[in-house]
Protein backbone atom coordinates (compact mmCIF):
# COMPACT_ATOMS: atom_id res chain seq x y z
CA UNK A 1 0.00 0.00 0.00
CA UNK A 2 1.38 3.31 -0.65
CA UNK A 3 0.91 6.70 1.44
CA UNK A 4 -0.87 9.41 -0.18
CA UNK A 5 -1.69 13.01 0.25
CA UNK A 6 -5.37 14.51 -0.10
CA UNK A 7 -6.66 17.98 0.04
CA UNK A 8 -9.93 18.02 2.02
CA UNK A 9 -12.30 20.82 1.70
CA UNK A 10 -14.14 22.36 4.25
CA UNK A 11 -16.85 25.19 4.57
CA UNK A 12 -14.12 28.07 4.74
CA UNK A 13 -10.61 26.69 3.60
CA UNK A 14 -8.86 23.71 2.44
CA UNK A 15 -6.68 21.47 4.74
CA UNK A 16 -3.93 18.64 4.08
CA UNK A 17 -3.97 15.42 5.39
CA UNK A 18 -1.23 13.75 5.18
CA UNK A 19 0.00 10.00 5.46
CA UNK A 20 -3.36 8.30 4.35
CA UNK A 21 -3.54 4.86 3.52
CA UNK A 22 -4.28 4.12 0.11
CA UNK A 23 -6.39 1.47 -0.24
CA UNK A 24 -5.38 -1.80 -1.72
CA UNK A 25 -7.06 -3.30 -5.03
CA UNK A 26 -9.32 -5.64 -3.14
CA UNK A 27 -10.47 -3.16 -0.30
CA UNK A 28 -11.80 -1.39 -3.73
CA UNK A 29 -13.25 -3.71 -5.07
CA UNK A 30 -14.87 -4.99 -1.62
CA UNK A 31 -16.02 -1.36 -1.53
CA UNK A 32 -17.81 -1.24 -5.43
CA UNK A 33 -19.34 -4.55 -4.85
CA UNK A 34 -20.86 -3.70 -1.42
CA UNK A 35 -22.44 -0.52 -2.92
CA UNK A 36 -23.68 -2.18 -6.36
CA UNK A 37 -24.83 -5.10 -4.30
CA UNK A 38 -26.64 -2.93 -1.98
CA UNK A 39 -28.46 -1.01 -4.29
CA UNK A 40 -29.09 -3.59 -7.12
CA UNK A 41 -30.87 -5.88 -4.06
CA UNK A 42 -32.53 -2.94 -2.68
CA UNK A 43 -34.20 -1.44 -6.78
CA UNK A 44 -35.10 -5.57 -7.25
CA UNK A 45 -37.06 -5.50 -4.01
CA UNK A 46 -38.38 -1.82 -4.87
CA UNK A 47 -39.37 -3.20 -8.14
CA UNK A 48 -41.03 -6.27 -7.05
CA UNK A 49 -43.33 -3.95 -4.42
CA UNK A 50 -44.43 -1.44 -7.11
CA UNK A 51 -45.19 -3.86 -9.00
CA UNK A 52 -47.60 -5.29 -6.56
CA UNK A 53 -49.12 -1.74 -6.09
CA UNK A 54 -47.31 -1.24 -2.66
CA UNK A 55 -45.50 1.83 -1.40
CA UNK A 56 -41.60 1.68 -0.98
CA UNK A 57 -39.24 0.07 1.45
CA UNK A 58 -39.40 3.42 3.90
CA UNK A 59 -42.52 3.04 4.51
CA UNK A 60 -42.74 -0.32 5.29
CA UNK A 61 -39.29 0.61 7.33
CA UNK A 62 -41.43 3.16 9.34
CA UNK A 63 -44.63 0.49 9.91
CA UNK A 64 -42.07 -2.18 10.89
CA UNK A 65 -40.61 -0.04 13.61
CA UNK A 66 -43.77 0.64 14.88
CA UNK A 67 -45.00 -2.22 14.78
CA UNK A 68 -42.58 -3.56 16.84
CA UNK A 69 -42.96 -0.81 19.50
CA UNK A 70 -45.26 -2.08 22.80
CA UNK A 71 -47.44 0.50 22.33
CA UNK A 72 -47.09 1.18 18.89
CA UNK A 73 -45.72 4.67 18.97
CA UNK A 74 -42.51 6.12 18.62
CA UNK A 75 -41.25 9.20 18.16
CA UNK A 76 -39.99 10.63 14.74
CA UNK A 77 -36.17 10.85 15.87
CA UNK A 78 -36.28 7.23 17.11
CA UNK A 79 -37.94 6.29 13.45
CA UNK A 80 -35.45 8.16 11.53
CA UNK A 81 -32.61 6.77 14.51
CA UNK A 82 -33.95 3.00 13.73
CA UNK A 83 -34.63 3.04 9.99
CA UNK A 84 -32.74 0.57 7.25
CA UNK A 85 -33.19 3.71 4.99
CA UNK A 86 -31.90 7.41 4.60
CA UNK A 87 -34.73 9.36 5.53
CA UNK A 88 -34.01 12.60 3.97
CA UNK A 89 -37.89 14.06 4.63
CA UNK A 90 -38.99 11.86 6.98
CA UNK A 91 -41.52 14.73 8.30
CA UNK A 92 -42.80 14.69 4.78
CA UNK A 93 -43.27 10.81 4.69
CA UNK A 94 -44.90 10.97 7.31
CA UNK A 95 -47.17 13.25 6.69
CA UNK A 96 -48.40 11.09 3.34
CA UNK A 97 -48.61 8.38 5.92
CA UNK A 98 -50.77 9.96 7.91
CA UNK A 99 -52.68 11.03 5.01
CA UNK A 100 -53.32 7.74 3.85
CA UNK A 101 -54.51 6.40 7.67
CA UNK A 102 -51.70 4.59 7.98
CA UNK A 103 -50.55 6.18 11.36
CA UNK A 104 -51.08 9.27 13.61
CA UNK A 105 -49.65 11.99 15.14
CA UNK A 106 -50.75 11.70 19.21
CA UNK A 107 -48.92 14.52 21.78
CA UNK A 108 -46.14 13.20 23.82
CA UNK A 109 -47.17 13.00 27.47
CA UNK A 110 -45.95 16.19 29.52
CA UNK A 111 -44.51 18.01 26.39
CA UNK A 112 -47.09 19.61 24.20
CA UNK A 113 -44.38 20.86 21.47
CA UNK A 114 -43.45 16.99 20.75
CA UNK A 115 -45.69 14.26 19.19
CA UNK A 116 -45.35 10.61 18.88
CA UNK A 117 -46.63 8.87 15.70
CA UNK A 118 -48.66 5.87 16.24
CA UNK A 119 -48.94 2.81 13.59
CA UNK A 120 -52.90 2.82 13.50
CA UNK A 121 -54.88 -1.00 12.24
CA UNK A 122 -54.79 0.23 8.78
CA UNK A 123 -50.88 0.47 8.85
CA UNK A 124 -50.25 -2.80 10.58
CA UNK A 125 -52.29 -4.07 7.78
CA UNK A 126 -50.25 -2.75 5.08
CA UNK A 127 -46.83 -3.94 6.72
CA UNK A 128 -48.44 -7.40 6.55
CA UNK A 129 -48.98 -7.60 3.26
CA UNK A 130 -46.18 -5.68 2.21
CA UNK A 131 -44.14 -8.56 4.03
CA UNK A 132 -45.93 -10.97 1.06
CA UNK A 133 -43.69 -10.01 -0.83
CA UNK A 134 -40.69 -7.80 0.49
CA UNK A 135 -40.18 -11.57 2.40
CA UNK A 136 -39.94 -13.90 -0.41
CA UNK A 137 -38.31 -10.91 -2.46
CA UNK A 138 -35.38 -11.20 0.09
CA UNK A 139 -35.61 -14.69 -0.54
CA UNK A 140 -34.82 -14.49 -3.98
CA UNK A 141 -32.17 -11.35 -3.63
CA UNK A 142 -30.46 -13.44 -1.14
CA UNK A 143 -31.50 -17.07 0.10
CA UNK A 144 -31.08 -18.58 -3.45
CA UNK A 145 -27.69 -17.45 -4.20
CA UNK A 146 -26.16 -17.89 -0.90
CA UNK A 147 -26.08 -20.98 1.49
CA UNK A 148 -27.39 -20.32 5.03
CA UNK A 149 -23.24 -20.43 6.01
CA UNK A 150 -22.57 -18.18 3.35
CA UNK A 151 -25.14 -15.69 4.29
CA UNK A 152 -24.03 -15.73 8.27
CA UNK A 153 -20.83 -15.39 6.78
CA UNK A 154 -21.99 -12.32 4.84
CA UNK A 155 -23.88 -10.54 7.82
CA UNK A 156 -20.86 -11.24 10.26
CA UNK A 157 -18.57 -9.26 7.84
CA UNK A 158 -21.21 -6.56 7.31
CA UNK A 159 -21.48 -6.32 11.42
CA UNK A 160 -17.90 -5.95 11.25
CA UNK A 161 -18.03 -3.04 8.96
CA UNK A 162 -20.85 -0.99 10.74
CA UNK A 163 -19.25 -1.43 14.20
CA UNK A 164 -17.47 1.82 15.05
CA UNK A 165 -15.26 0.66 17.32
CA UNK A 166 -11.89 2.01 15.46
CA UNK A 167 -13.74 5.60 15.24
Amino acid sequence: MSNMMQLHRNKRSFAVVQDMQEPSDSVTDAWVHLVRAGREVVGQIEAELRGADFPSLSWYDVLLHLKRRPDGRSSPREIEDAGLFEQYNLSRLLDRMETEGLVRRVPYPGDKRRQLVEITEEGRSLQRRMWGVYGPAINRSIGEKLTDEEATHLAALLLKLMRSENT
